[in-house]
């Protein structure tokens, strides 16, 4: 019997029409290595979303052709694996036992060091609940521990069967702590967290502050620097590129800015009417950014300039309602995109939303999640916020931010009532949109979501 060998490069593959490029995020594998076909190499970083990167050949790695945190152009080799063939046998005879144990010694060591790999999710959950993440079985790729699996050992109460640690892993990069109650009023929708959710469930919770579930501090460990109070830290690649896009919308795009009051009380009591019904039939929260969000898309299609993109000497207005949602996680913030929102009820976009949340936190997103966004909508309000400037996601035209809902007196019909009131904040490409059109266009959001009531149907 012969056995010929041949290597083979492993090129970064076409993710994506607009993609042209990635970078390494981490080496999974090293050369060594045996690789079986699918195996993941290595974590890709787009200016998108992450993905793991699987080997389309088993083999040996051979050779490293990019290091971690290189750019790598789509289709441009980033290692070597080495292909073995048999010929001149019938059948291929059983591996030495020496052969064997270095396989299962190698099989041993990856499996190791999957699993001794955390994701921020999975490290922030486990200090959250003080669980030593050695105890915990791990189920993803060679033992590596999810968050589906913290979730389930919580759900098993085994974690207050034994004492809490009492100090964090080296390792541990994100802790979570319970931040100070604020003193100022809560907003009616802070219950809807899209960014670095709370200590356990989403709960719903009205405008009662002492029902509010504290926001989570993020500690970032950085390197020290010597005889001063300063510390650096390593920009990331998802960093880099959101810091790349903004600085685009800045500079090429003149933003202008308008804000709308709104009347939000029939809409919460509506809200408030229906939530715990939908919540045991649909198994997801009904959040006020639901209403909100029906209200932008049915104001678009009555302005349909407001989704557009600036091509030079043509403005392409897009047909499809596709509205990018900005969700943060405790390093970024990726807007997924719920396509064809314009065909969906309010049922539909709650569902909608709770799944692109819930995936951006457990770091599942596609790239086919995070394209062809023509509006974006941010719901800023969920950090008490009630007056915000944001940027455009470029290249659209518009951004719409849902800020907090307080309760105030205002006046009606001369006389002073106590109402829910929110503020809705429009950043504009003015190249594109002027202050009549954008002005028209918030009128219609605002009669949009003080048009719901009792009867307001959600299919």
């Amino acid at each position: 019997m012969t056995r010929n060998t041949k290597e083979t490069e492993v090129p970064v593959p076409h993710l994506a029409e607009s993609l042209v490029s990635a970078t390494i995020g981490k080496w999974l594998k090293q050369p060594g290595d045996y690789i079986e076909q699918y195996d993941v190499l290595c974590e890709l970083i787009t200016e998108k979303v992450n993905t793991e990167m699987p080997s389309p050949v088993a083999g040996r790695l051979t050779k490293l052709l990019a290091e971690e945190g290189q750019t790598v152009a789509v289709g441009e080799a980033i290692c070597l694996i080495e292909e073995e063939s048999d010929a001149g046998a019938a059948g291929a005879p059983s591996a030495s036992p020496q052969s064997a144990l270095q396989a299962d010694s190698q099989q041993e060591s990856a499996d190791t060091g999957m699993r001794s790999r955390y994701s921020p999710a999975v490290l922030k959950l486990a200090g959250e609940h003080g669980i030593r993440l050695e105890d915990v079985p791990g189920s993803g790729l060679g033992g590596r521990i999810t968050r589906k699996d913290i979730e389930a050992y919580v759900a098993s109460g085994k974690h207050k069967q034994a004492p809490a640690p009492t100090q964090a892993a080296p390792s541990q990069t994100f802790q979570a702590a319970p931040a100070e109650r604020p003193s100022a009023p809560a907003a009616a929708n802070q219950d809807v967290f899209l960014t670095s959710p709370p200590k356990g469930p989403l709960r719903s919770t009205g405008i009662h502050l002492s029902e509010n579930p504290p926001l989570p501090r993020i500690e970032v460990e950085g390197q020290p620097l010597e005889g001063r109070g300063e510390y650096l830290v390593d920009v990331t690649p998802i960093r880099s590129a959101i810091a790349r896009n903004m600085r685009q919308s800045v500079t090429e795009i003149p933003h202008g800015w308008m804000m709308i009051e709104v009347d939000v009380t029939n809409m919460v009591l509506l809200r408030n009417k229906l939530k715990d019904e939908f919540k045991r039939q649909e198994g997801v929260n009904l959040t006020y950014l639901s209403f909100m969000m029906k209200a932008v898309v049915s104001a678009i299609k009555d302005y349909p300039i407001m989704n557009s993109v600036w091509a030079v000497d043509k403005i392409i207005v897009k047909r499809d309602i596709n509205i990018s949602l900005a969700v943060g996680t405790e390093d970024s913030v990726l807007t997924p995109v719920i396509k064809r929102a314009d065909q969906k009820n309010i049922a539909g976009i709650a569902r909608e939303i709770e799944e692109l949340s819930r995936k951006t936190r457990a770091g599942k997103l596609s790239l086919d999640d995070m394209q062809g966004g023509t509006f974006t909508v941010n719901n800023t309000g969920s950090f008490g916020s009630i007056l915000t400037q944001p940027i455009i996601n470029y290249p659209q035209a518009a951004i719409i931010t849902f800020e907090s809902i307080v309760k105030r007196p205002v006046v009606i019909q001369d006389m002073i009532a106590v109402r829910s009131m929110a503020n809705l904040c429009l950043s504009l490409d003015h190249r594109i949109l002027d202050g009549v059109i954008c002005g028209r266009f918030l009128q219609r959001v605002k009669e949009n979501m003080e048009a719901y009531n009792q009867e307001t149907k959600l299919y």
